[in-house]
């Protein structure tokens, strides 16, 4: 990997003097290291929504960015973002090599480049659910991977103010790693390898599931006879609201509704008027809702929710 970089806060290197330089321990001083080191030169493979959006980021942070595609179709998509296109030598002098591709092709794209890159070129994949073992046997090589929490859905997509959950087992790479986010704007987590299905899991429940839960509400006001083209509309800034007040004042805080309020006689009438398909959903994000609000209820007011939610 680049020559060592500490980890970054705020966006700033602190860097260490590197060994045999004369500085006396008396007189160490913080050395900048130059953006070469800390961006050393790195190639995207794939050019779909998150390729683009991290080469497009990366590259207007002045990181010396490729791009690598499997296909003619990316790599016109590649060139209408203005990104330049990766050569075999670029793959060659890469210091990383960033896997932008479905889930179920990363063991079979790390493979392919474990046996062709060099073993100075560290291989980093994407994807949220699967653990660096997808990218086969170290072999003497850095892995690592860089899962943005953000549903980018086009190239375009800003990723700035999400956070980017990283894992390595090599400190020289996890630097790296770290400055990618903070250049791009992402805030660094750090995800245990043993439970990526449960992290993952989570960021779908709050991005993807989010969306089917839109759905949801949208066939609820479908049964009051409203159209969705005039439902979404309205759901959007009420979803947008109620994420506002989760932010402001937390989960509990934020909770709003007949729950929090202990109005079972409006529960029992949403679960009678829903359609039989979105009713179980109710009912279960409902039981969750009255563990969030079970401490603000008074217990005859909890009681008579919980047997409405049976």
């Amino acid at each position: 990997m680049s020559p060592r970089v500490s980890r970054t806060r705020g966006g700033k290197e602190t860097g260490k003097p590197a060994p045999g330089t004369g500085t006396s321990s008396s007189r160490k001083r913080a050395v900048r290291a130059s953006p070469r080191e800390t961006r050393p030169p790195l190639v995207i493979v794939g050019t779909g929504r998150l390729g683009g959006a991290l080469g497009l980021a990366l590259s207007a942070s002045g990181w010396p960015v490729r791009m690598h595609s499997r296909s003619d179709e990316g790599r016109l998509r590649a060139e209408a973002l203005g990104l330049k296109p990766a050569t075999p030598e670029d793959l060659r002098r890469a210091r990383l090599v960033l896997l932008c591709v479905p889930d179920a092709e990363v063991p079979h794209v790390a493979e392919t480049f474990a046996t062709t890159l060099p073993r100075s070129v560290a291989l980093v994949h994407t994807a949220g659910a699967l653990s660096l073992d997808a990218l086969g046997p170290p072999r003497g090589r850095a892995l690592g991977s860089f899962h943005p929490l953000c549903a980018v859905s086009s190239a375009r997509d800003s990723l700035a103010g999400h956070t980017a959950s990283i894992s390595t087992r090599s400190r020289a790479l996890r630097d790296v790693l770290r400055r990618m986010a903070v250049d791009v704007g992402l805030n660094a987590m750090e995800v245990p390898e043993g439970h990526r299905a449960a992290y993952h899991a989570g960021a779908v429940l709050s991005a993807g599931l989010m969306v089917a839960l839109a759905d949801a509400a949208v066939a609820a006001l479908g049964a009051a006879g409203i159209p969705p083209k005039d439902a979404l509309p309205a759901l959007l800034p009420l979803m947008r609201s109620a994420l506002r007040g989760v932010e402001a004042r937390g989960l509990a805080g934020g909770l709003t509704g007949p729950i929090v309020r202990g109005d079972a006689g409006v529960v029992a009438a949403h679960l009678a008027a829903l359609p039989d398909d979105v009713t179980p959903i109710y009912r279960l994000l409902s039981r969750r809702a009255l563990k969030l609000a079970s401490e603000r209820l008074r217990p005859e007011s909890r009681a008579a929710l919980e047997k409405r939610l049976r």
